[in-house]
């Protein structure tokens, strides 16, 4: 770990699965870092990621300009990692995406914060059908509008010990007889590891020569959503059906669980997700990315059985599944 310096990181939204990596780059790098989050609760175990007193959790609602601008006092630079999968009445895209982006780039400039790194997505478009993607996009916009300077990420799908996309399809092919090939499972990803995201926004958060600059990030190899399905089954030694399943019906069956939303309990699917996935999801040709940081991208077969084996039948006491050898 490098030396602790003067330096204070205030990281929005540290709390999470891509977060919590970040808070463990940064403080390796000698950052301070507050991580100002909704529930502080939820963050407190991070402050075992630095030196004694080099983590702080603070409580921070990003819509509230004043708690925002509390949270940046003192500090260097500023990463955003506030984002939703799915809305809700009191947390809508625009609201958490857009607003609160601009509340923060507004704080960092009226404080004179250097540098904002701006965690966005591939498929951040402002001309997106889909609600999601259309949110990120004018985030950037917005965010760049206020503070030219700030540095934009846009991983891929990310996967890691504790992810949603490869976790949530082994769990489900645990229990169900098919697992969705949503689109004929045709659309492709260029899954991006979650400690590779870590360092290019450690990295973003640093270096001086990345100022304004907006970086694609994605692993090493390009996959469609059935090789991926097919993997996992592999992986975790289960016997599944992969179900066709149209877009269009698709998007009803997420219209429909978007009402769980309402309840406080995650969809499964909504309609917005399933219109993301009618688009490929890969870093543009010509774009900058991890390599134009210095790191050189993890596959995801490197590192998904580091945990799928908690799906195979005997989990961690079954053999490694061979080709072709599945149980139901």
């Amino acid at each position: 770990m490098a030396q602790v310096g003067d330096r204070l990181v205030t990281v929005f939204g540290g709390s999470g699965f891509v977060g919590t990596q970040a808070v463990r780059a940064l403080a390796r790098d000698g950052w301070r870092v507050r991580v100002a989050v909704r529930k502080p609760n939820d963050a407190y175990d991070l402050r075992m990621l630095g030196g004694v007193g080099q983590i702080q959790p603070v409580r921070c609602d990003v819509t509230s300009v004043s708690e925002v601008s509390a949270a940046l006092k003192g500090a260097t630079a500023a990463v955003n990692l506030v984002g939703i999968l799915y809305e809700t009445p009191s947390r809508t895209f625009d609201k958490m995406h857009v607003e609160a982006g601009r509340i923060i780039a507004e704080a960092c400039v009226m404080q004179s914060v250097d540098r904002l790194v701006q965690v966005s997505a591939i498929g951040a478009d402002e001309n997106s059908r889909g609600k999601y993607g259309w949110s990120k996009g004018r985030a950037e916009t917005v965010i760049r509008e206020i503070k030219p300077d700030a540095v934009v990420l846009r991983p891929s799908i990310v996967f890691g010990a504790g992810d949603a996309f490869l976790n949530r399809f082994a769990s489900i092919a645990t229990m169900a007889p098919a697992l969705p090939l949503i689109g004929g499972g045709r659309t492709k990803f260029q899954p991006v590891h979650v400690g590779d995201v870590a360092e290019a926004i450690a990295r973003a958060a640093s270096r001086v020569d990345v100022e304004g600059r907006t970086f694609e990030l994605g692993g090493p190899a390009v996959w469609s959503f059935k090789d991926i399905l097919s993997y996992i089954l592999r992986e975790t030694g289960r016997d599944r059906l992969l179900a066709p399943l149209p877009f269009p019906i698709a998007k009803i069956m997420g219209s429909a669980a978007e009402i769980t939303a309402n309840l406080g309990i995650a969809p499964v699917l909504t309609q917005d997700q399933v219109i993301m996935l009618e688009t490929d999801n890969v870093v543009a040709p010509g774009a900058e990315g991890l390599s134009a940081l210095g790191i050189e991208p993890t596959g995801l077969e490197a590192i998904a059985p580091s945990y799928l084996w908690r799906y195979r039948k005997g989990g961690q006491f079954a053999e490694h599944p061979r080709a072709g050898d599945v149980d139901a």
